[in-house]
């Protein structure tokens, strides 16, 4: 009989902690293992691609700071910065850790009293703490003044540290590359290009590819070495080490090996055409890296650096980590909305595509919701701030492609797994067939075993299999990239041949992307170029991407604009302009009723049935005609549906239009299953539906 005592679920977090210093596969598999050895870690993956550390963890049984320790004590570190905010009131050290005493991604808390006035100097893990939620706690204790500032990080983004790190490695290897060509290119000649001095012209070639450009290899290996460890350096290092440093024997004292009865052979061409491609694999490693630090550094620019605030009856200019919830904050049109809130006052059009992909913007008026990151097309608005840091929507969608890109594909487990023994399994067999040829290789045995010992390592060290994996995946996400398709990761890249059911979007990916005039239908007595003049020159005023879509259209047939004397817009309703001594009311049909025109007056269509947007046009209180403006599809669409369906693919489109919208695009292109009005936080469980019926998507 079961108990009917329930233990409470233990508190769980997910952190992705920044990792520097990983080189290999290993070094993430190390680290891996180590972290799982921690005591209330239920999950812990490490990604050398994307140098993070994702662990879930039990927070009664550890802590953020144990994870951290642990990461360095296996010799690497974890990314952290630090918040400098001046004190009105000084904290003893016992206060100050009470502050932050539930506040997780804190390494150390501290005053600097040398400083005028004494300043709290608080360091934190970037991807885990927020700093205005720091800042907050601060004035919250009477410690900051509440209206302190937080100065931006002075340090390089991602993108650019892995940038720098890219162009170290290529020097490195184009150095390498044109010093080892030549000492290639003689090695290999068997003899044909020997001349008096050879080996001493090998060896300063050599030289600098070792000592310099293979520098990061000797390195790695030391700091392995006293952490009680091997790595891919730790296997370079020892091969390249032997081939060099038995060849610089060789050239400086080739006595030793002639008193042994043993031609001085030299070895500099192995040293230094293993240090080139391995410094190749690494050049390309950074360059997969920086590309995939590039999309979330995109996402982090759509967010609005600074944000306006009304506070103590004025609008003051603040930056976005002062923001807080509750606060109101003003948009002008043309602005990036800055956070996320609940709009208050005002009304205007919102582009939302950066989160739905929808070309047309959305009408906010009081009471909607507008998120940070989108962009204010029309009229002003105050809203009030709902969410800040990192319960944005966007910073969720950070968080959400760094979780995508962390994923490993399982033959990139496979390599890592096999990458954690490959280092002990050579080395081991490389001690072992220099043991068995000094006992049993013929004389002299010493010179025997110590060649074979090296050309073990020297055969083994490449590893294409710490570095094949990664090579592969980076060149068919790059390939894909050139044809603009994103994957998330190399699982992806892997279940590709399996899939049955490809899943697309609408907007950008079928369509265009962008609102075009598709249908003028006008009224009994009007000339298409004429409603269309008439509209375009008084949509010219309007900033709505519909106006746009008609003005375009009216360019295209070289009609000349009139001048408008009068011109009023409401928001989400339509226009009001007076021009060529007529008035014309431009808008939908809500709009339109509002001025007396009945709904049956206009002429009769399909438009809206096929997923269009209708504008209707009225000129001195009479319907002039109706006007579709559509998301055109792309001329390619329908022929590469088509060599889906060939390859027995089947294809779906999740879209956050409208269903008439999206039958009707469907209808043109041939696709199979329609799921319209989904909104963006909802195609996720659309996939994953498909995938619970047996579709490999």
């Amino acid at each position: 009989m079961a108990s009917s005592d329930q233990q409470p679920t233990a508190p769980a977090e997910h952190v992705a902690l920044p990792v520097d210093g990983m080189e290999c596969a290993a070094c993430a598999v190390r680290i891996e293992r180590q972290l799982a050895k921690v005591g209330g870690v239920q999950q812990a993956n490490v990604n050398f691609a994307t140098g993070e550390a994702t662990v879930d963890y039990d927070t009664d049984a550890t802590d953020l700071r144990a994870l951290i320790q642990t990461v360095e004590k296996t010799g690497f570190a974890v990314r952290t910065e630090t918040l400098s905010l001046p004190l009105q009131a000084v904290p003893s050290g016992e206060n100050l850790d009470a502050v932050f005493a539930r506040v997780n991604g804190i390494r150390s808390a501290t005053v600097d009293e040398s400083q005028t006035p004494p300043v709290a100097v608080i360091a934190y893990v970037p991807a885990v703490a927020e700093p205005s939620a720091l800042r907050q706690r601060l004035v919250d204790a009477g410690y900051v003044a509440a209206d302190e500032t937080i100065d931006a990080p002075d340090r390089m983004s991602l993108q650019e540290e892995r940038e720098a790190q890219y162009q170290t490695y290529k020097l490195r290897f184009v150095v390498a590359l044109l010093l080892s060509l030549p000492v290639a290119v003689i090695s290999m000649a068997h003899g044909a290009l020997d001349f008096p001095g050879v080996d001493g012209v090998l060896f300063a070639l050599t030289t600098p590819v070792v000592l310099w450009a293979g520098q990061s290899f000797f390195t790695g290996a030391w700091n392995a070495l006293r952490h009680r460890t091997a790595d891919m350096n730790t296997l370079v290092a020892l091969g390249v080490g032997a081939a060099y440093g038995y060849s610089v024997v060789a050239t400086v004292a080739p006595q030793v090996f002639e008193a042994a009865g043993r031609t001085p052979d030299v070895y500099f061409e192995a040293a230094a055409v293993i240090i080139t491609f391995i410094l190749l694999g690494r050049v390309l490693e950074a360059r997969a890296k920086g590309r995939t630090s590039a999309a979330i550094e995109k996402l982090l620019d759509l967010e609005a650096d600074t944000a306006r605030v009304q506070r103590d009856g004025t609008t003051v200019e603040v930056p976005l980590d002062a923001v807080q919830v509750g606060d109101r904050a003003v948009v002008r049109p043309g602005e990036r909305v800055p956070i996320d809130g609940i709009v208050q006052e005002g009304a205007s059009a919102v582009d939302e595509s950066m989160i739905t992909g929808e070309p047309l913007p959305v009408d906010k008026q009081v009471g909607d919701t507008v998120v940070g990151g989108t962009i204010n097309r029309t009229g002003a608005f105050v809203f009030q701030v709902t969410r800040t840091g990192q319960d944005t929507t966007l910073q969720q969608i950070v968080r959400l492609v760094r979780d995508a890109q962390g994923r490993k594909a399982p033959i990139q487990r496979l390599a890592d797994r096999v990458a954690g023994i490959f280092v002990p399994v050579v080395l081991a067999a490389a001690v072992v067939t220099f043991v068995v040829w000094m006992l049993v290789g013929p004389e002299p045995a010493l010179a025997h075993a110590l060649l074979t010992f090296v050309s073990v390592l020297i055969i083994a060290c490449p590893c294409a299999l710490g570095l094949a994996t990664p090579t592969a995946i980076m060149v068919a996400t790059g390939k894909a990239a050139e044809y603009g398709i994103l994957i998330k990761g190399g699982d992806a890249v892997e279940r590709l041949r399996d899939v049955d059911v490809v899943v697309l979007d609408k907007t950008g990916t079928i369509t265009e992307g962008t609102p075009r005039l598709t249908d003028v239908v006008p009224a009994d007595g009007w000339a298409e170029d004429d409603l269309l003049r008439l509209a375009a020159s008084a949509e010219a005023r309007s900033e709505h991407p519909i106006a746009s879509a008609i003005v375009d259209a009216a360019a295209a047939r070289d009609l000349s604009l009139a001048n408008v004397e009068h011109f009023a817009s409401q928001t989400g309703l339509g226009i009001e302009a007076r021009l060529d001594g007529r008035d014309v009311l431009i808008g939908n049909a809500a709009f339109l009723h509002e001025r007396g025109i009945s709904e049956n007056a206009w002429p009769d269509h399909t438009l809206e049935a096929e997923g269009k947007t209708v504008v209707r046009v009225a000129v001195d209180g009479q319907p002039a005609g109706v006007l579709a403006v559509a998301d055109a599809v792309r001329p390619t669409s329908k022929a590469a549906i088509e060599t889906f369906h060939r390859l027995g693919i089947e294809v779906a489109m999740v879209t956050g239009d409208t269903e008439a919208t999206a039958r009707a695009v469907a209808r043109e292109v041939g696709i199979d299953r329609v799921e319209a009005g989904v909104l963006p936080g909802d195609k996720a469980a659309t996939v994953e539906q498909l995938q619970q019926s047996g579709k490999v998507v």
